[in-house]
């Protein structure tokens, strides 16, 4: 009897349009691996149900007879089923207790949960992640944000002209105009009012990766955050800076230096160190990992301070695109969506408005899926990096003891349930059940 993997349709929301495989990867499984297939119908999947029929897959409604089951976003609690197997971004590894009734839910119908976001190697580094692609849209979507909030002061800059990723035929297009601004930038020069324009960047990973491959294509010149108060005021190029964890907390004990990995192991031994760069920020990128046990980077306080010392400071846009809710940027207050990418701040009434706004405080861009606005990019990228383990997953005999099941160590590592109990590297998430 043959090994069936199922689709399941996204439908958090009307803008996700990602698919965990292409139909390519689909045909690839099915002839190369003997496995089959089944996906059920989407009219806002970026790929067609044609295009899968025609790879070699079944399409139903009802997918409930696939032993292994692959989705992107969280899965509703009615779907699952005894003892399968499921592959998806469950958001319940930090204890976030919106989800814990998944967990709750998957323990009863005894099944497997294999979270992709931890697929990792002997280093720790993820494996399977749609991180480059959330930098991509993220640092778009920021600077999109940041022409409409110049425009809203009365500022006319190129950046007006951007248009949100998903309004781009794809991601080529979009560097293409990235490209062409760029070069009336190096020309003409930005407006004196906002310069310099420095661009920080908070982290240094996947996702800060793709916002420097956005920002490559602009006259950019890269600086040290000590190098900060001493920019000359060039309106020819973007200056850009990125902090790394020593730049952005600081140790409480003050005769302590900072150490990365007595951070990492005792984050509450160190306070947020940030506030002294943001007089000289007009925009802040967040795509830094972060929990609950670390500071807050970006902190309301440090927000309110800035507007009330300076009349217009530099800073315009925050573009949060890890977008943790009350986070490393506290006055991040929701997720946004692409429909409405943006709310301000204002640090007058502590409050957030919608929209882009002329308001004493930041606009805060804070889209939870930004992957999505690059759909068939980010989804073929995550579908190569996911196809080498499927064979081994779809194949498993998940009967037995854990120790005993066959898989990929990283898959093993990324378990985060099997026969519906918590393997040993998440009994941790005992105490938030």
């Amino acid at each position: 009897m043959k090994a069936v993997i199922g689709i399941r349709r996204e439908d958090k929301n009307l803008w996700e349009r990602r698919a965990p495989l292409t139909p390519d990867q689909v045909e690839f499984l099915i002839r190369a691996h003997g496995l089959e297939a089944c996906v059920q119908p989407s009219e806002q999947r970026i790929f067609s149900d044609d295009a899968y029929r025609r790879a070699g897959a079944k399409l139903e409604e009802d997918i409930s007879h696939c032993q292994t089951v692959l989705a992107i976003k969280e899965i509703p609690l009615h779907f699952y089923q005894e003892r399968k197997t499921y592959l998806f971004f469950s958001h319940t590894i930090k204890g976030q207790a919106h989800n814990m009734p998944i967990l709750k839910r998957m323990m009863a119908k005894r099944c497997q949960l294999i979270d992709y976001e931890r697929i990792v190697d002997d280093q720790g580094s993820r494996l399977v992640l749609f991180g480059r692609h959330a930098g991509l849209a993220g640092m778009i979507e920021t600077l999109v944000a940041l022409g409409q909030r110049l425009a809203a002061e009365g500022i006319e800059t190129p950046f007006t002209e951007l248009r949100q990723p998903y309004q781009y035929a794809d991601l080529k297009e979009a560097k293409a105009h990235l490209r062409e601004i760029g070069k009336g930038i190096a020309a003409e020069g930005l407006p004196e009012a906002i310069v310099p324009c420095v661009i920080g960047i908070l982290g240094y990973g996947n996702v800060a990766q793709g916002v420097q491959e956005i920002l490559g294509c602009l006259p950019v010149e890269e600086v040290e955050p000590e190098g900060l108060s001493r920019l000359p005021r060039s309106s020819r190029v973007l200056y850009t800076v990125v902090f790394r964890e020593e730049d952005t907390v600081e140790p409480i004990d003050p005769p302590s230096r900072f150490s990365l990995p007595d951070y990492f192991r005792n984050p509450e031994r160190y306070r947020a160190g940030f506030s002294r760069h943001l007089p000289y920020l007009t925009v802040v990128v967040n795509a830094v990992y972060w929990e609950k046990r670390f500071p807050n980077l970006v902190r309301r306080e440090d927000v309110a301070t800035l507007y009330r010392q300076h009349k217009t400071p530099a800073l315009r846009v925050i573009g949060d695109i890890t977008c943790d809710v009350d986070g490393a940027v506290e006055i991040t207050r929701k997720a946004t969506t692409p429909g409405e990418p943006c709310f301000t701040y204002d640090v007058a009434t502590d409050r957030i408005v919608d929209g882009i706004r002329a308001l004493p405080g930041p606009v805060v861009m804070a889209v939870d899926n930004l992957p999505c606005e690059f759909s068939a990019e980010s989804s073929r990228d995550f579908g190569l990096a996911l196809l080498p383990f499927l064979p081994a997953i779809a194949m498993a005999d998940f009967s037995g003891s854990f120790e005993a099941i066959s898989l990929p160590e990283p898959i093993r590592k990324a378990t985060v349930l099997h026969d519906g109990k918590l393997t040993p590297n998440f009994r941790y998430l005992e105490q938030y059940l």
